[in-house]
């Protein structure tokens, strides 16, 4: 598979979709995203690892296990943890993505409307988790949508054109600034370690912030499964408990 185009995201620090300062303001910021072969990915990110240009992640969230790569490799994963899945929540997965990275990506914390069932390949996953319930610690304010754009050797931040703005998360709750946000002291968040072989599922509206650790060859890899998660009773309490945190300014 080595002259397959896949999507690949780059940044400067290891952190895509992320609230990020450029000094003046602060931005919802994503990944700068290109179409490389698999070969050139793997060869930018060797070396990237020793000379700091960019942090490389192949890990673009757009269902790319079952859009770009081949068939031969999906015989590689088999069928039998989806069909577990499947069977589970009685819906076939919306979408199936697959994560081949190392220590330097970091996913800040964040939520999302899908069940998740995470399976680890190689390396570690490290998850630190927060109910849904701790929205009101964590400072969830909409900020000016920009991306990483990387031209001659140097990275810069530009904002969205038309401009928009994306609600996130500016709390890191490993390491909370409790000046800037003395909420977050109220967190307890849960620590999971994913190793290879292993599973994680992720409920629905769970906040995750998700770090990895490398196997011997400096990787880490994994592959996950989104189902649609239902819109019932949960869903409508947490979206009346995020409106009232809003409207009353609680989180302030």
């Amino acid at each position: 598979m080595a002259d397959t185009l896949i999507s690949i995201d780059s940044t400067p620090n290891g952190y895509g979709d992320a609230v990020v300062s450029d000094g003046a303001k602060d931005y919802f910021v994503k990944p700068y995203v290109t179409k490389m072969r698999f070969d050139t990915f793997v060869s930018k990110f060797n070396e990237s690892k020793k000379d700091g240009s960019a942090v490389y992640y192949l890990q673009h969230q757009n269902d790319n296990f079952r859009t770009e790569f081949p068939e031969k490799l999906k015989s590689d994963i088999g069928k039998h943890l989806e069909t577990w899945a499947s069977t589970a929540f009685g819906l076939d997965p919306d979408a199936v993505n697959f994560w081949l990275g190392d220590s330097r990506s970091v996913s800040s914390l964040h939520s999302d409307h899908y069940e998740n069932v995470y399976a680890v390949v190689a390396g570690q996953k490290r998850f630190t988790l927060l109910p849904p319930t701790d929205l009101i610690y964590l400072y969830k304010r909409p900020y000016t949508a920009a991306t990483f754009l990387h031209t001659d050797d140097e990275w810069k931040i530009v904002q969205d054109e038309p401009t928009e703005h994306v609600p996130w998360i500016p709390v890191d709750p490993d390491l909370p600034d409790l000046v800037k946000f003395p909420k977050a002291a109220n967190l307890k968040p849960l620590h999971v370690t994913v190793n290879a072989g292993e599973v994680l599922y992720l409920p629905s509206l769970v906040f995750h912030k998700v770090s990895q650790g490398e196997d011997h060859e400096g990787k880490t890899i994994a592959i996950n499964y989104w189902y649609d998660m239902n819109y019932d009773i949960k869903y409508n309490y947490y979206k009346f408990m995020e409106s009232m945190i809003l409207e009353l300014k609680l989180d302030q």
